[in-house]
C-alpha cells in the first residue's frame, strides 16, 4: 500500500478547511452565496499557501451537484458528488489545469482556447486553471486577452502566479485579484498539531515551533517537513533530532552569545562560535535565531506588558533577562548588525569566516561609557600647546568641558574663534562624587579630573557674517590668507594648467602652505605625513625649475591655515552661497514660498 505524503493527505477540501486565508475565504464565500460571480480570478501568493487549492475548492462550488443530485452554486460543496469526487481525483472533464511553466507559447494557449467553444460535458461551469501565469510569453499573453475579457457565460479563468508583477495590466485588469497571505508561525504551528494528533505522532511544543518557522509562511513547506521530521525521528518529534534534521542553532547557544556580548565578554563569544562550527551548525541558522531573539527583546523593552507572565515558554524568562541586561539602543544596534551580516554571509569564502566577523562587528560597535573620552583625552595630550588650545575651542562643549585646564580658565573670550563664546562654570567637582552622563549613567571621577574646574565651555551662536558662513559650509576649515599663499596659488594653478604636474604632486602642491621662501628654497607646510614624498617632493621641485623657479623644496609637518586647497574650497563656498542668495532673494520665489508654502529641495541650487 502507497503512503500517501501529508500535504496531499490534508490538503483542504472545502472552505471551511482553510487556515490562514480568512481574507479570500470570506470574499469567495460571499460571491458564491450571492452568485454575483466573476468570469476571471487571479490568486497571487508565494508556494504552499493554497493557490491551487482555492482554485479547485472554487471549481467544486461552481459544479456541485448535491448528495441527492439536485445542488446548485454554493459556498460549501458537498465532496461526495461525481463532480466534487472528480475534481479531486483530477479527472473531471470540465475542469482543465495548465501548467504555464511547461506550456507557455502561443500554440499550448490556442489549444486551450479552442475547447472554449463547446459546452461543458458535466458540469455547470467549464473551468480553465491557469497555474504559474506569468510564465507565459508575450505572444500567449496577447493571444488569450479578448476571450479573457468576454468568455462565454460557461467559462472561468482561474489564474495563480507567485510573481504578479511579471503578468500585464491587461490582464490584471480583466481579473479579480487575491493575494494569499504567507501564514503566521503559531497558525501554522497549531495545524500542525492537529495534523499530528490526527495521524497518532507525538510531538512536542518546541519541536513544532522549529518546523513552524522554519516553513517560512507555507503550509505545504511545513507539512513536507513534518513528513521528514516523522521519518529522521522514527515515528515521533524530539526538538533535539528536529533541531539536528533542520541543522538550526539550539537557543541555549543564542541566549549565551547575547549575554557574552551584552557583558563584552569576547572570550565566550568565540568559545560558543568554535562550539557551533564544530558541531557544523548553520552560521545563516545562527544569526536568524539570534534576530528573533533580539526582536522579542526589542518588544518587551519597549513595552512592558508584552513580556510574558506565564511558565508556558520555557525561552521567556531568558528573553525577559537579556531585555533587562541590554540596554534597548544596543538592542536595535545588534538586531540592525545580524540583518546585515546575514545578507553578507554569500559574499564571503567561509562561512564560519563571515560568522566570526559579525560577531566581531557586534563587539567593536558595542558602546562603552567613557572609552570615547578617554581615547580623546589621550590624542589632546600628545598634541602641541597652540594646537591643543584651539582644538579645544572649537571642539563640542562636553568635550572641551572635560579637557579644559586650569590656564584656560584665565583665557579671554577674545581669544576665541569669531562666532563662540567662553561661559565659565565656577562648580567644581570633588573627588568621589558621581557626574551623571548623556546616558544618565553615574560614573565617578578619580583625583586627577577633579583637580581642574569645568571651564571654558564654548557655544556656537548663530552666524553673524558672510565669512563665517563660508567656514561653515567649507567643513570648519579656518582660512587665513596670506601673501605667500596668493603667490602659491597662482603658481599651482600655472603648474595644474600646463599639465605639469599630476597624480600625488599635484596633491602635495594644492594641499600645502607655502611658509616661506627664498631665493634658492622654498618652504612648505602640510598636515599629512603620506604626502611627504621624496619622490614627490623632487618631481615638484622640477616642475617648478621648468617654469622658471629654480629652487629646492623643504617640507615640514603642521598645522596649514592657507593652502591652494582650503582657497578653492573658500570659493566654492562663496559661489554657492550667492547662488543660494540669488534664488532666495526672487521675488517670485518669496512669493511662492509665503503663499503656497513652497519649499526649496535642499542640495538642488548649485552655481552655475
Amino acid at each position: 500500500m502507497s503512503y500517501l505524503v501529508l500535504a496531499r493527505k490534508y490538503r483542504p477540501r472545502n472552505f471551511s478547511e482553510m487556515v490562514g486565508q480568512d481574507h479570500v475565504v470570506q470574499a469567495l464565500s460571499n460571491a458564491l452565496s450571492t452568485q454575483r460571480l466573476h468570469h476571471a480570478y487571479l490568486f497571487t501568493g508565494t508556494r504552499g499557501v493554497g493557490k491551487t487549492t482555492v482554485s479547485r475548492i472554487l471549481a467544486k462550488s461552481l459544479n456541485c451537484q448535491g448528495s441527492d443530485g439536485q445542488g446548485s452554486i454554493t459556498a460549501t460543496p458537498c465532496g461526495i458528488c461525481q463532480a466534487c469526487s472528480d475534481i479531486d481525483a483530477g479527472r473531471f472533464i470540465d475542469y482543465t489545469e495548465l501548467d504555464a511553466a511547461s506550456n507557455r507559447g502561443v500554440d499550448e494557449v490556442q489549444s486551450l482556447l479552442e475547447q472554449a467553444v463547446y459546452k461543458p460535458v458535466l458540469g455547470r461551469f467549464k473551468v480553465f486553471m491557469i497555474d504559474e501565469v506569468h510564465m507565459l510569453t508575450g505572444h500567449a499573453f496577447n493571444a488569450m486577452l479578448k476571450t479573457l475579457e468576454e468568455p462565454p457565460e460557461y467559462l472561468k479563468f482561474v489564474l495563480a502566479t507567485t510573481d504578479p508583477q511579471k503578468v500585464p495590466v491587461t490582464v490584471l485588469s480583466r481579473c479579480l485579484q487575491f493575494n494569499l497571505r504567507p501564514m503566521a508561525p503559531e497558525t501554522i504551528r497549531e495545524h500542525l498539531q492537529k495534523v499530528l494528533q490526527t495521524e497518532n505522532v507525538p510531538a512536542d511544543a518546541q519541536s513544532l515551533k522549529l518546523l513552524a518557522r522554519a516553513a517560512r509562511g507555507s503550509m505545504r513547506d511545513a507539512l513536507s517537513l513534518a513528513d521528514q521530521a516523522i521519518a529522521f525521528g522514527a515515528g515521533r518529534l524530539d526538538e533535539t533530532l528536529v533541531r539536528q534534521m533542520l541543522g538550526s542553532v539550539d537557543h541555549t547557544y543564542v541566549f549565551q552569545l547575547i549575554e557574552a556580548l551584552a557583558l563584552g565578554d569576547g572570550k565566550t563569544v568565540f568559545e560558543t562560535s568554535e562550539v557551533l562550527r564544530l558541531n557544523g551548525l548553520s552560521a545563516a541558522s545562527t544569526l536568524d535565531e539570534m534576530s528573533a531573539v533580539l526582536q522579542r527583546m526589542a518588544v518587551i523593552q519597549a513595552v512592558a506588558a508584552a513580556a510574558p507572565s506565564d511558565d508556558s515558554d520555557p525561552e521567556a524568562f531568558d528573553t525577559s533577562r537579556l531585555a533587562a541586561l541590554m540596554p534597548p539602543d544596543e538592542t536595535q544596534l545588534l538586531y540592525s548588525i545580524c540583518l546585515h551580516g546575514r545578507a553578507d554571509l554569500g559574499l564571503a569564502p567561509d562561512e564560519y569566516a563571515a560568522l566570526s566577523m559579525v560577531l566581531l562587528r557586534l563587539l567593536a560597535f558595542k558602546p562603552v561609557s567613557g572609552q570615547s573620552a578617554a581615547a580623546e583625552k589621550k590624542t589632546l595630550k600628545n598634541l602641541r600647546p597652540e594646537s591643543r588650545a584651539l582644538l579645544v575651542a572649537a571642539a563640542p562643549p562636553e568635550a572641551a568641558a572635560a579637557e579644559a585646564s586650569p590656564a584656560a580658565s584665565t583665557a579671554s573670550p577674545s581669544t576665541l574663534p569669531p562666532g563662540q563664546q567662553l561661559h565659565v562654570v565656577s562648580h567644581t567637582v570633588s573627588a568621589g562624587q558621581p557626574l551623571m552622563s548623556e546616558q544618565n549613567k553615574p560614573s565617578t571621577l578619580t583625583a586627577a579630573q577633579t583637580s581642574s574646574k569645568i571651564v571654558a565651555i564654548p557655544v556656537r551662536l548663530q552666524a553673524d557674517s558672510r565669512t563665517e558662513v563660508v567656514a561653515a559650509q567649507s567643513g570648519g576649515a579656518l582660512l587665513a590668507p596670506t601673501e605667500e599663499g596668493d603667490f602659491w596659488q597662482q603658481t599651482v594653478r600655472q603648474l595644474i594648467a600646463d599639465e605639469a604636474i599630476t597624480a600625488m604632486v599635484r596633491e602635495l602642491a594644492l594641499q600645502s602652505q607655502l611658509v616661506a621662501r627664498d631665493s634658492d628654497q622654498w618652504l612648505l607646510r602640510v598636515e599629512r605625513d603620506s604626502l611627504n614624498q621624496a619622490g614627490s617632493r623632487d618631481r615638484l621641485a622640477s616642475a617648478l625649475q621648468a617654469a622658471g623657479h629654480a629652487v629646492s623644496l623643504a617640507v615640514e609637518i603642521g598645522r596649514v591655515t592657507d593652502s591652494p586647497a582650503r582657497r578653492n574650497v573658500a570659493q566654492a563656498a562663496e559661489r554657492q552661497l550667492a547662488a543660494e542668495k540669488i534664488i532666495f532673494d526672487d521675488p517670485f520665489v518669496q512669493a511662492m514660498m509665503r503663499d503656497f508654502g513652497a519649499k526649496i529641495v535642499p542640495g538642488s541650487i548649485k552655481p552655475g
